[in-house]
């Protein structure tokens, strides 16, 4: 299936003042296509910084990080910025869509940001694709105000597959939804990574939330502490079943 992510001895050491922060001690692991891998653990773990690192978003103090087989550990800022856009979706708890922007425009934006992306009519194409992947086609005119906070986060997923991405990076993606829209963002995760194969990597300080990947990572202190299969995964897709007819009057 091949590796999507592997990271060698990662080190992030941060200066605050004269005092040297080591948010990362030699972070190694893989993650091979196909895995829905949730990273936990609690504030000052280390978990948001490699998140950070994996999304291209920062670099290393030491270490190597591989995307796709691309050594991307000592990148320029620039280069950083095209792989991700290319390579990286995310998808972040406070949604991030444009408040004036209607849902379909809201997901072409990655495609905008390519410099040398599709046609306007390709673009729409893909974007209505994507929108009906997570069941909100016929919310495609819908302004952000007009939209549930699930409907909301399931136009920032539809975003995050525009560019056909290697990796899916879902960061805190539930911590605005109550309960059961909780469990039917993860559940739409759950049909991404098994129906389409979509490689996710999901950073959650909610141990339940975790329950719903294939396999888990602990961190803390800056290291891994623990990395397990999920045995007995928490299904979602129950509650799902009728995603694509229900999902326009869901709250």
């Amino acid at each position: 299936m091949g590796t999507v992510v592997a990271v060698k001895d990662l080190v992030k050491t941060y200066r605050v003042g004269e005092v040297e922060v080591k948010a990362l001690r030699g972070v190694s692991l893989e993650v091979e296509r196909g895995e829905f891998l949730a990273v936990t653990g609690p504030s000052g773990s280390g978990k948001s910084t490699f998140m950070h690192i994996i999304g291209c978003l920062d670099r290393p103090t030491s270490g190597q990080y591989f995307l796709d087989g691309h050594d991307v550990s000592r990148m320029s800022k620039d280069a950083l910025a095209a792989i991700r856009n290319k390579k990286i979706g995310f998808v972040f708890q406070g949604f991030n869509l444009l408040a004036r922007t209607p849902a379909l425009d809201n997901v072409e934006l990655p495609l905008l940001y390519s410099g040398s992306g599709p046609s306007g009519a390709e673009r729409r194409k893909r974007a209505m694709e994507a929108l009906k992947a997570v069941g909100l086609e016929n919310r495609a005119g819908h302004h952000p105000n007009q939209l549930s906070g699930g409907q909301q986060q399931r136009v920032a997923i539809a975003r995050s597959l525009i560019n056909n991405p290697s990796l899916l990076l879902a960061d805190e993606p539930t911590g605005n939804l109550d309960t059961n829209t909780s469990i039917e963002v993860m559940g739409l995760f759950q049909r991404l990574n098994r129906e389409r194969g979509i490689t996710v990597l999901l950073i959650t300080h909610e141990h339940d939330i975790a329950e719903y990947g294939t396999r888990a990572v602990a961190f803390r202190d800056g290291q891994v502490v623990s990395d397990r299969r999920v045995t007995r995964r928490r299904l979602a897709e129950g509650e799902l079943a009728a995603l694509p007819a229900s999902a326009a009057t869901s709250t």
